[in-house]
C-alpha cells in the first residue's frame, strides 16, 4: 500500500487499484488485445477475461516513494510492437499518476503472445 498524507491526513492506496489503473489503460492501446499469464502448470500463456486482467499486472514499490509496474500482454498481428509499447507506457505513466498522485519510475512491458485473427 501507499500512504501519502496530506494536510487534513493519511491517504492510502491499495495495490489492487494500480493494477486496475494499468491494465484498464494498457487494454485501452490500439494494438493490445489483453493481459496476459503464463500458467504454471502447463506453461501456455493464457489470455485475460476482462475481469482478471489484474492478474497480468505486477506493481513493485521502491523506496524512493515511487511505483515500477510489470505489464504481461497480448498483441494483434501487423502492429508494430515497439511503438505499441511506447504507447502503453505512457499512457499507464500518465493514467496512474494523474489518477494516484504517485510517481510511475518504470513500466516494463512484456508481449507474451501474438493474436492472429
Amino acid at each position: 500500500m501507499v500512504v501519502t498524507q496530506t494536510k487534513f491526513g493519511a491517504v492510502t492506496i491499495d495495490r489492487d487499484v494500480f493494477t486496475m489503473l494499468a491494465g484498464e489503460a494498457a487494454t485501452n492501446c490500439f494494438g493490445v488485445k489483453g493481459m496476459t499469464v503464463l500458467s504454471v502448470t502447463d506453461g501456455i500463456v493464457h489470455l485475460l477475461k476482462r475481469e482478471s486482467m489484474s492478474r497480468g499486472v505486477r506493481v513493485t514499490y521502491n523506496d524512493n516513494n515511487t511505483i515500477s509496474i510489470e505489464l504481461h500482454i497480448a498483441v494483434g498481428r501487423d502492429v508494430n510492437i515497439p511503438v505499441v509499447c511506447e504507447s502503453i507506457q505512457s499512457e499507464v505513466r500518465f493514467k496512474v499518476e494523474s489518477a494516484a498522485g504517485i510517481d510511475v519510475e518504470r513500466v516494463d512491458i512484456f508481449v507474451d503472445s501474438m493474436i492472429i485473427g
